[in-house]
C-alpha cells in the first residue's frame, strides 16, 4: 500500500477506506467459525466450574484461545480436508512403521536406560508386575525417551477438537480437565504440550487418563509424567494394570502359520489357548518350547500382512497395550522394542513389500463391506483386524485369492461387486 493515497482525505473516508481493503482478505466463513469458537468456550463454564475449575483459571487461560483448523481429523463444513497426515500406524506399512533402523537405535538406548532408571524400573515391576522393557518401550515410541519436543499447545488442541472434531464429548471433558490441569497446579500451561490428538508428557496420557492413572513414584508429592521418567515409567505400568495386564504373561509369540491357514479367522473373537493353535500346526518361530501355563493361556492370530509377513499368537496382554493405543503397529512395535532390549533377534519372518492404500480408499473399501453385510465396525479408513477379517470373507465370495489384504486390485473389485 502505498501512504501517499491517504493524505489529505478525511477521518471517516481513511476508516472506510481501510475497511473496504481489508473485507475481501476476511473469509466470512472463518470470522463466523471463530466467534462460533468463542461462544462455545465461554460456553463451558458451568461445566469446568462443576469440575472445581475457578473462574480465574477459566478466564486466563480461555482469553485469547484460538481454534486450530489445520488438525487433522476434524469436521469443517464447506471446508476442504486440511492439515497434517493421519497417525503413522494407520497409514504406514509394517516395514515402514517398524524399521529395523528405529528398533535397533531405541533398543541401544532402552538397554542403557533400564541401567540408569533400575530402581524405579525394579519398584515398577514389583508393585505392578508390569516389565521395564515394556514402559521403557511406550516411552521409547511415544517421544523418543523425551527426546521429541510435542509440537502443539494441548489447550489449544483440547478445545478445537471439542469444537469441531470427531470426537467431541470426549474432547470437551478433556479440554475441561485440562483446565483442572492447570488450576491444580498439576503441570503449566507452558508444559502442557500435546500431539494433534492432545496426548501429553513423556508417555502421551490425555489429561483424562493422567486423573485416572498417574503415580508419584519419585516420592516428591507431584504426580509429574512431563519431568519426571520415574512417574512417567509408573504411571504407564498403572495404566496397563487398570486395563487387565497380567504379570508374568508375554504380549504375544511370533509363530509360522500353516500353507493353509484362513486368514480371515485373524479376529479377537476367534480365541483358543495356545496349545490348540499348536497341534493345529502353528510353529514358534525360534523353535522355543512352551511350557504348560504358557500353552493354557488363550490367544488370537494376528496377520498384520494378511497370508503375507509375519503371524504371531496375540494374549491378553497384546490387547491391553493396544488399549494404551489403538493400532497393532503400535503393539507390535512396542512389543517387539520390549524383547529387543533383552535379545537382538529381529522378526524372524521379513515384512513383504506390501503399499498401503490411502485413508480415503479404506474407508471406501470399508463402506462397500459394509454394504455387502461383510464388515459391521466403524468406517475409519484404518485396516485393522476386523477391516481386514472382511476383506478376506469378500475374496473368498468373489472367488479371489484370499490374502486379507487391502489392496487397489480388491478395491477395484469392491467397487464394481453388486
Amino acid at each position: 500500500m502505498q501512504y501517499r493515497y491517504w493524505f489529505g482525505r478525511s477521518r471517516d473516508t481513511v476508516i472506510a477506506l481501510v475497511f473496504a481493503t481489508a473485507l475481501p482478505l476476511l473469509s466470512p466463513p472463518a470470522r463466523a467459525a471463530d466467534a462460533g469458537f468463542t461462544q462455545f468456550i465461554a460456553s463451558l463454564w458451568p461445566e469446568a466450574q462443576a469440575a472445581g475449575v475457578s473462574r480465574a483459571t477459566f478466564d486466563t487461560q480461555t482469553r485469547g484461545l484460538e481454534p486450530d483448523y489445520k488438525l487433522p481429523d476434524l469436521i469443517l463444513p464447506g471446508r476442504p480436508s486440511t492439515g497434517a497426515p493421519a497417525q503413522a500406524e494407520f497409514v504406514q506399512v509394517p516395514a515402514d512403521y517398524i524399521k529395523e533402523a528405529s528398533i535397533i537405535r531405541l533398543a541401544e538406548e532402552g538397554q542403557r536406560l533400564m541401567q540408569k532408571y533400575r530402581a524405579a524400573l525394579d519398584q515398577i515391576e514389583t508393585r505392578f508386575g508390569v516389565p521395564g522393557s515394556i514402559v521403557l518401550a511406550i516411552w521409547g515410541r511415544e517421544t523418543d525417551y523425551g527426546r521429541y519436543t510435542l509440537p502443539y499447545d494441548g489447550l489449544r488442541v483440547l478445545a478445537t477438537q471439542a469444537y469441531v472434531g470427531r470426537r467431541k464429548e470426549q474432547y470437551r471433558n478433556e479440554f475441561i480437565l485440562a483446565l483442572k490441569l492447570i488450576g491444580d497446579g498439576d503441570v503449566t500451561r507452558r508444559d502442557l504440550r500435546a500431539s494433534w490428538a492432545g496426548a501429553t508428557g513423556l508417555t502421551q496420557f490425555l489429561p483424562s487418563e493422567f486423573y485416572q492413572h498417574a503415580v508419584d513414584l519419585d516420592g516428591d508429592g507431584r504426580r509429574d509424567i512431563w519431568h519426571s521418567v520415574p512417574d512417567a515409567l509408573a504411571s504407564a505400568a498403572q495404566q496397563l494394570v487398570n486395563k487387565g495386564w497380567q504379570p508374568g504373561l508375554r504380549w504375544a509369540y511370533e509363530v509360522r502359520a500353516p500353507a493353509n491357514t484362513d486368514c480371515t479367522i485373524g479376529v479377537p473373537e476367534v480365541t483358543k489357548p495356545i496349545g490348540d493353535w499348536l497341534r493345529e500346526g502353528f510353529v514358534p518361530v525360534r523353535g522355543q518350547k512352551l511350557n504348560k501355563a504358557e500353552t493354557a493361556q488363550p490367544a488370537s492370530l494376528l496377520q498384520p500382512e494378511g497370508i503375507s509377513g509375519p503371524a504371531f499368537l496375540t494374549t491378553k496382554n497384546y490387547f491391553v497395550i493396544k488399549e494404551y493405543n489403538f493400532s497393532d503397529l503400535y503393539v507390535l512395535f512396542v512389543g517387539h522394542l520390549s524383547d529387543r532390549m533383552q535379545s537382538p533377534q529381529p522378526f524372524a519372518t521379513p515384512w513383504s513389500a506390501s503399499t498401503q492404500l490411502r485413508t480415503a480408499d479404506i474407508e471406501a473399501m470399508q463402506r462397500q463391506l459394509t454394504r455387502l453385510g461383510l464388515y459391521a465396525e466403524k468406517v475409519d479408513g484404518k485396516a485393522g483386524m476386523k477391516t481386514r477379517a472382511a476383506l478376506g470373507a469378500y475374496q473368498k465370495s468373489a472367488g479371489l485369492k484370499v490374502d486379507c489384504w487391502p489392496s487397489e486390485a480388491v478395491l477395484r473389485s469392491i467397487s464394481a461387486a453388486r
